[in-house]
């Protein structure tokens, strides 16, 4: 009983570290959103700014393994080159010894009443109690992350507290203080500091555990080196785990956090304790403090970071060395960007969503011009790979975002977040079905090629309108939906009004010429198929429109067939100016036959 009475207070205090910390870096992340994401982005063209923003996002979010795990992310999606992250995660690894530089604050001694409320034992209960009231008075999300980052920050320091007070009477145990001689052999200390790290998967707890241990009085510089130069290589562990199934690129990210760490183990375990060797350095036997384990870890990854800088060209070449190119045919695709990484951050995991859908944009785009030009010039098999490759990313599009999307709702989501997620199901859906349109055109492009069929000039005239006017209304939708322009999205459905004018104009001509016998009963119904295909087409360009309308006017109680009806009663001005202006541009072009007596 008397050994459990002891250990229970440990694995408490241990217990509350942990989740302290866990609770505190969700609530940073959850407060930093897709800003994490764009700062990471725009911030990386220069190795000094990478290794300033690895270091100060890591030390703000208290995970060198979060932020790796971020750049693999990235190099896996296309959006950083290797080059570019490698600077950021070393930057990591330096910005992982924060945790251990606040938690130094529990070294401060003396009796004034300032310095007395620096120390933890002080200002954590208060810090959770302040946090505990704003939970249960505010009803806004992004308040309840700032209580939540209060209380896990008084837990952090709450558990190291008790943790000190468990280890403290141990300073007088002959046991105790053996096995603290067994970790001084620099291979038992860094073993225990690579599993410690990798079973709990956290170097700052590792460090933490280390800090409150330095309470008994047991902990010498010989003992503390290579724990800390152990748990550098544990926390590798989740980052290699992360790379696993990912492009080679992202691989060599996580190699560059791996080697680093085998770096700093090397210049640090084999130079110091060489030199110990030779010299027999006195301070070896010296007790540290937490302050004293805080410098030394950040020592060990400053170091190590600023003495790579200027070689972060030969690291790179060395990565790809190691792991070389080839195998795969194409290693570098868009989906990449659906990485399961980002799930944990719903705003960031959309954010990537909406990259794989302006690839989606550009492709429909790309088939739209393919296929109108095989109707109007006749069909080709060259281009028709180049239109089936394009249709296979749509359809691996729809499948890979419905799914992704899915894993995101699983995680805690804001209302807006809720919004943004419904508008991009939609518009997948929506640009899919385009595409399958474009297939669709290609099929009967194929029919006439096969049947040696054609169309009259005068019906080959009126498909260049139209193809011309369906390649507009892609484009503004495109541009709108890229751009988030309300002004752009306000040309989309009055384009799309008058397309459906053109195609009411274009079955009439087609009725007239085939009483007249113009044209034969199978070409007429090739061309209606267009026609059929074309406004279809367009009837998805303005559900996208429509989406975006409802989402930048953040009027969540948006009516689409009102908002539709309200247009043609001329409620917006800019409608009928629009109207008018694409009838002259297209609808004009066209001759309105009628019917001879």
């Amino acid at each position: 009983m008397e050994t459990i009475s002891k250990v229970l207070p440990l694995l408490a205090g241990i217990g509350m570290f942990l989740y302290g910390m866990n609770l505190m870096a969700s609530a940073i992340e959850k407060l930093a959103g897709a800003k994490l994401e764009r700062t990471m982005e725009r911030f990386t063209d220069n190795r000094f700014k990478g290794l300033l923003l690895g270091t100060g996002v890591t030390a703000v979010i208290q995970s060198s393994a979060a932020t790796s795990i971020t750049m693999i992310g990235f190099v896996n999606a296309g959006i950083m080159t290797l080059a570019q992250t490698i600077p950021v995660i070393w930057g990591a690894n330096i910005g992982s010894t924060a945790t251990a530089q606040l938690l130094r604050l529990g070294d401060l001694s003396g009796g004034g009443v300032f310095l007395s409320m620096l120390k933890p034992s002080f200002f954590a209960p208060i810090i959770i109690v302040v946090g505990a009231f704003l939970m249960l008075l505010s009803k806004k999300r992004k308040t309840k992350n700032i209580a939540n980052l209060l209380i896990g920050f008084g837990i952090l320091f709450w558990g190291m507290t008790t943790m000190e007070e468990t280890f403290a009477p141990l300073k007088d145990s002959p046991k105790f203080h053996e096995m603290f001689v067994s970790f001084s052999n620099p291979f038992v200390g860094i073993i225990v500091g690579l599993l410690l790290t990798a079973v709990i998967q956290s170097s700052s707890a590792t460090v933490g555990i280390l800090q409150a241990l330095s309470a008994s009085g047991s902990i010498t510089v010989a003992t503390a080196l290579p724990i800390l130069l152990g748990q550098n290589i544990g926390k590798c562990v989740p980052v290699i785990l992360a790379s696993i199934g990912n492009n080679k690129d992202a691989k060599r990210a996580s190699m560059c956090y791996l080697f680093f760490n085998v770096f700093s183990l090397i210049l640090f375990g084999f130079g110091v304790y060489g030199l110990d060797a030779v010299f027999d350095f006195a301070a070896m036997d010296n007790v540290v403090s937490r302050g004293n384990i805080a410098t030394m870890h950040t020592a060990i990854n400053l170091i190590a970071a600023l003495l790579l800088m200027p070689f972060v060209e030969q690291y790179d070449r060395m990565l790809h060395k190691i792991i070389k190119d080839g195998g795969d045919i194409k290693e570098k695709r868009t989906l990449d960007c659906l990485d399961d990484a980002f799930l944990k951050n719903p705003q960031v995991a959309m954010e990537q969503c909406r990259k794989v859908l302006f690839d989606m944009c550009n492709v429909v785009k790309e088939n739209a011009v393919i296929v109108t030009d095989m109707v109007l010039n006749g069909y080709n098999e060259k281009t028709l790979v180049d239109l089936n490759v394009g249709e296979e990313f749509l359809d691996r599009s729809e499948a890979g975002i419905n799914a992704y999307m899915v894993n995101v709702t699983y995680h805690t989501m804001t209302e807006e977040d809720s919004h943004l997620a419904t508008e991009i199901l939609q518009s997948v859906s929506d640009l899919e079905r385009i595409g399958d349109y474009c297939i669709n055109l290609s099929e009967t492009a194929e029919y006439m090629f096969e049947n040696k069929s054609s169309f009259t000039p005068e019906a080959k005239a009126e498909l260049e309108v139209l193809f011309d006017a369906i390649k507009n209304v892609i484009d503004l939708t495109v541009a709108a939906y890229t751009s988030n322009d309300l002004e752009r999205i306000a040309f989309v459905e009055p384009m799309e009004e008058v397309i459906d004018d053109i195609v009411d104009r274009m079955k009439n001509n087609h009725i007239i010429r085939l009483r007249g016998g113009v044209c034969t009963a199978d070409d007429g119904i090739t061309f209606t198929e267009i026609l059929t295909n074309t406004e279809r087409i367009s009837d998805h360009c303005s559900n996208i429109a429509i989406y975006l309308m409802q989402k930048l006017t953040v009027n969540r109680a948006f009516d689409r067939k009102l908002y539709q009806d309200e247009l043609h009663k001329g409620v917006d001005p800019r409608y009928r100016k629009y109207i008018d202006m694409y009838k002259t541009e297209y609808l004009d072009r066209i001759p309105c036959l009628k019917i001879e007596n």
